[in-house]
């Protein structure tokens, strides 16, 4: 991949799989925490719900800055704040004083602090890496985010055998400074601000005046936040209720995760076009494959929808953010990404409840087959109202960020090799 031998992506590339790896530990760890402090399945809920909710309410508010500062600087400082908080919540651990309030704390804290950090890392994208190079930069970023984030749950069965919680709150702490070196390492060209820079409430408002003057953007956030709500609660709570058994769910989503990376890396040596229509009907597809795990009575049944659906999810997110950062303006990009992020963190608070009141009033396998249903009509809906604002454009007008025969306006998915 010629983007790895880039000394710039390289170091994002690195950087960001070490953080996403700390990451996954961390969602690991602070779920067994809650677990061993309460033995209470409630306590576990209200820790998950405390990673998610700060960066629903702060994410989009918090991206203002990194549009109208320095993304690279922005990025250390979180990083490096990040460091601190785990420090004092390892040194509370080691004094015997970390309960659950303070651990909910810790948790929601660390959420609120690392808000601005994803928005402005996909924004730096678009200092590093030329224009037409962004798809197989956002693929190879999503394939060391993917795999660094499903192998950090499973250190912490080794760190707790041959250490302590405490020094899987250290790894963490450290994962977060690998991060901040390589990003403090990247040499980019800081955007030109204005000398006039708007206040931060101006600056939200014409961050969402870009986003509604791109509207094929706008359509692709909200189908994904949508159907994100609509699937995310089946792979925890949904999976669960279906097979029954610890070993054979940690393997299912050990095969789904797999497939994930798989997707995205496949994605990267792709060229696609129509990033829009690929990235709603990635869902259609999804749906598809969905909707049987309901009826399937073999783990092999299962684990091959399950790796049907891992390589569609991979093509929902990677078109997305690509078009994203081809469409909307620099100055704004962050914000339409930070607006993303929060829609994805609701989605991700909210879907446990979707599946489990969907498997309650119908059972598992009707609730598997609305939820494939539903995908498939909110796609379909999306690629429809697409092609209505395709088609509602003034012949030959420009959009935003996109010149005259750009990948926007090209035919579907060509190979690489076809470049």
């Amino acid at each position: 991949m010629s983007l790895l031998r880039d000394r710039n992506f390289l170091l994002l590339f690195a950087g960001q799989a070490v953080s996403r790896f700390g990451d996954g530990l961390y969602t690991a760890a602070t779920a067994w925490l809650a677990w061993s402090l309460t033995k209470d399945p409630t306590a576990v809920a209200v820790v998950s719900v405390a990673a998610f909710a700060p960066a629903f309410l702060a994410t989009f508010v918090s991206a203002s800055y990194a549009d109208r500062y320095d993304r690279r600087k922005l990025m250390i400082a979180t990083d490096l704040a990040r460091v601190a908080v785990v420090a004092v919540a390892a040194v509370l651990l080691s004094l015997g004083l970390l309960n659950l309030p303070l651990l909910v704390v810790t948790t929601a804290l660390l959420a609120l602090i690392g808000a601005p950090f994803a928005p402005a890392r996909n924004a730096i994208v678009t200092q590093i890496v030329p224009a037409d190079r962004l798809q197989q930069a956002n693929g190879l970023l999503q394939v060391a985010f993917r795999a660094a984030f499903f192998v950090g749950p499973l250190m912490l069965a080794p760190l707790l055998a041959y250490g302590s919680m405490r020094a899987a709150l250290v790894v963490n702490g450290l994962t977060f400074l690998g991060s901040a070196g390589a990003v403090a390492a990247i040499r980019v060209t800081r955007p030109v601000l204005a000398a006039d820079q708007a206040g931060l409430w101006a600056d939200l408002a014409a961050g969402l005046k870009a986003v509604r003057a791109a509207p094929d953007v706008l359509v692709v956030i909200v189908t994904f936040v949508l159907a994100l709500a609509l699937t995310s609660g089946f792979l925890t709570v949904g999976l669960v209720a279906l097979v029954g058994q610890g070993g054979r769910y940690g393997l299912l989503l050990g095969v789904a995760g797999v497939a994930e990376v798989a997707g995205a890396l496949l994605l990267a040596g792709l060229r696609m076009r129509r990033l829009a229509l690929a990235a709603v009907l990635a869902w259609a597809l999804l749906g598809i494959f969905r909707a049987p795990l309901g009826i399937v009575t073999s783990t092999a049944g299962a684990a091959a929808l399950l790796i049907a659906t891992g390589l569609a999810s991979a093509l929902t997110d990677i078109p997305l953010i690509a078009l994203v950062q081809q469409r909307i303006p620099s100055h704004h990009l962050a914000k339409a990404l930070g607006l993303w992020e929060a829609g994805v963190a609701g989605a991700l608070a909210v879907s446990p409840f979707v599946a489990s009141t969907t498997i309650a009033l119908t059972g598992v396998k009707d609730a598997f087959l609305l939820s494939g249903a539903a995908l498939v009509v909110l796609a379909m809906t999306a690629a429809l109202t697409l092609a209505r604002t395709a088609r509602a454009q003034r012949p030959g007008q420009l959009r935003i960020g996109v010149p005259p025969g750009s990948e926007a306006d090209q035919p579907a998915v060509a190979p690489e090799s076809a470049r």
